[in-house]
């Protein structure tokens, strides 16, 4: 249980320097683009990979990938706390649009995922 706690924490170093990098590289100014592209990016990968190798997968993989890495790198507080300063700067149809973007395009992106990970043609 130890080592699964353990790489939990690394798995979570990782994802929050993946998501660290992200927002490093893309600008926020106007629109969460960075916020939005991790939590579309992870939903789709959390998704591939599960549905893909994640019975193949020990529960110490299973904990470091999916609760450590992915639990880092994606972010649900952020996008809500961006949008409750889209609100507070007036910007209604940003808000809006980012709720509903981030829950659409991120199921969107689970449900590509799950189906190239279970196609044969993909794997």
């Amino acid at each position: 249980m130890l080592f699964a706690v353990l790489l939990v924490a690394v798995g979570g170093a990782v994802g929050a320097l993946l998501r660290f990098g992200t927002y490093k590289l893309i600008d926020t100014e106007v629109f969460p683009w960075a916020t939005f592209a991790v939590n579309v990016t992870g939903c789709f990968l959390a998704s591939f990979l599960i549905f893909g190798f994640g019975a193949d997968m020990s529960y110490e993989a299973r904990s470091f990938l999916f609760v450590g890495v992915f639990g880092a790198f994606t972010t649900m507080s952020a996008m809500s706390l961006e949008t409750v300063d889209l609100i507070a700067a007036g910007n209604y149809a940003y808000a809006a649009l980012n709720v509903s973007a981030n829950v659409g395009l991120c199921l969107l992106g689970a449900i590509l995922g799950r189906i190239l990970a279970v196609s044969s043609e993909f794997l």
